[in-house]
């Protein structure tokens, strides 16, 4: 029989368990984000991959292009598209850390049209939503709706992030990786 729908398919492993190069990618998100997340906790079985997504991720959900924290909002979004817990819970506190308010990150959980954002960053969520279906529904048409309020720089991060989020999700719920518990406050 298969385990629990909770337990966890790969270990997490821990900083004194993976290699140097993995342990400084460690270093760097528990001084940025105040924890390391489960997801990269599973990644360093394989360093080369654990690396390589933590070169990548910083690169696209920095600010650049479009602020960090609305990437992180089309992430949260993508997260509640594929029902995923763990991305919903992962990306809501990455955006609200980068500078979302909670009533933009409670928007992209259940109606982001009613939420406080401009025209183009709605559009930018209805993109993302199209990717989800399929990007065969970037038709000419809406890539036009694109061009009016993006522009090729921010288009490209629109699309790689709401494209990224598609993956990273069904990985880690494929896998079974817990949710990251939030980084303890020092009092």
């Amino acid at each position: 029989m298969g385990g629990s729908i909770n337990t966890t398919r790969i270990p997490l492993l821990e900083r004194d368990q993976v290699t140097p190069e993995v342990a400084n990618v460690y270093d760097a998100l528990q001084k940025s984000r105040g924890v390391v997340p489960n997801m990269f906790k599973t990644l360093a079985h394989t360093p080369a991959l654990a690396l390589a997504t933590a070169g990548y991720l910083k690169a696209l959900l920095s600010d650049g292009a479009l602020p960090g924290w609305y990437k992180e909002l089309i992430a949260t979004h993508v997260a509640v598209l594929l029902g995923s817990h763990y991305a919903v819970s992962a990306h809501s506190l990455s955006a609200q850390q980068k500078g979302a308010t909670d009533d933009q990150i409670e928007a992209v959980k259940t109606d982001f049209d009613r939420g406080r954002f401009t025209e183009a960053q709605k559009l930018g969520l209805r993109c993302a939503e199209r990717i989800h279906r399929s990007a065969s529904e970037i038709d000419d048409g809406f890539f036009a709706n694109l061009k009016q309020m993006f522009n090729d720089q921010q288009i490209i991060e629109l699309v790689a992030t709401a494209s990224v989020f598609e993956f990273f999700p069904r990985f880690v719920d494929a896998l079974r990786i817990p949710i990251t518990p939030p980084a303890k406050v020092l009092e």
